[in-house]
């Protein structure tokens, strides 16, 4: 999204930094901006330099076009080990990258370009604020996937645009709103056009700055208590995660994709969970 010429590159994010306002830009556009290893190590460590940072006042996330984020890719998520191990680590890897938008201590606006996936959605509204281009759309499969909420969306959302919205995008029906229809609800602030969107975010971000904003959450939330919610689903979605409707499907849908190798690992952890799954 961002054109100007004051970036840097830190592996799969752009860094852009200007009068107290720094942007951070997810540019694996092949990927669609997709959640790997590699890119959420990138957006740790961009988010700990900014909140370090005593020039940086307020962080504004984007994504390189044409999508905001994709979500966690869940193949690479994963790591044959002994089941306990592995329960565990679902459990710390999920609650360490919702704890990192949490615990970040300045102001922190979302600039959603395009479409957003899974925790890309649930961790923008964990921030002060979020912008999305009209050509943006949110979407959290969490019933299709057969996983229950994560990001704190299983209080957060209802209190951003009310149950019956929050049971449509967190549900079976899996609504995904367009920008407007996200407004319309509540779960975002401001829709602009689309070739608008950088600069609106800079403006956003400097009234920020100088109406001398601090951190907060919306809908009335509180970080200890998000942090508390964080920690619960974390330890639900690992159950889900090792369960066996969740790894066939996933070995369904890789195969569909003649993703070869991480469909072979998903029909092997399925294979043997008969097994495995008494040492959980």
């Amino acid at each position: 999204m961002n054109t100007n010429q004051n970036v840097t590159e830190t592996g799969p994010i752009l860094v852009h930094k200007r009068d107290g306002v720094t942007t951070l830009t997810m540019n694996t556009p092949a990927r669609l901006n997709g959640w790997t290893r590699q890119m959420m190590d990138a957006l740790r460590a961009g988010m700990s330099a900014a909140a370090g940072d005593d020039e940086t006042r307020v962080l504004v996330l984007t994504g390189a076009d044409p999508y905001y984020c994709a979500g966690v890719n869940l193949a690479g998520a994963f790591r044959l080990e002994h089941p306990r191990k592995m329960h565990a680590t679902i459990v710390k890897n999920n609650e360490a990258l919702f704890n990192q938008f949490l615990d970040f201590p300045k102001p922190m606006l979302i600039a959603v370009n395009g479409p957003a996936i899974g925790a890309s959605v649930t961790s923008a509204t964990l921030c002060d604020g979020i912008i999305a281009s009209e050509k943006a759309t949110f979407s959290t499969p969490f019933g299709a996937l057969g996983i229950p909420p994560e990001g704190c969306s299983s209080v957060h959302f209802a209190r951003l645009m009310g149950e019956q919205n929050a049971g449509r995008m967190l549900g079976r029906e899996g609504w995904r709103p367009n920008a407007e229809e996200a407004l319309d609800a509540g779960l975002i602030q401001w829709v602009v056009p689309h070739d608008q969107l950088a600069d609106e975010a800079d403006r956003i971000a400097r009234e920020w700055i100088d109406a001398g904003a601090q951190r907060q959450f919306r809908g009335g939330s509180a970080r200890e208590e998000l942090k508390a919610v964080n920690a619960r689903e974390s330890v639900d979605l690992a159950d889900a995660f090792l369960s066996a409707p969740f790894i066939k499907a996933q070995f369904k849908f890789l195969r569909s994709k003649k993703k070869w190798g991480p469909a072979a690992m998903f029909l092997a952890m399925l294979v043997s969970r008969p097994a495995w799954s008494r040492l959980l």
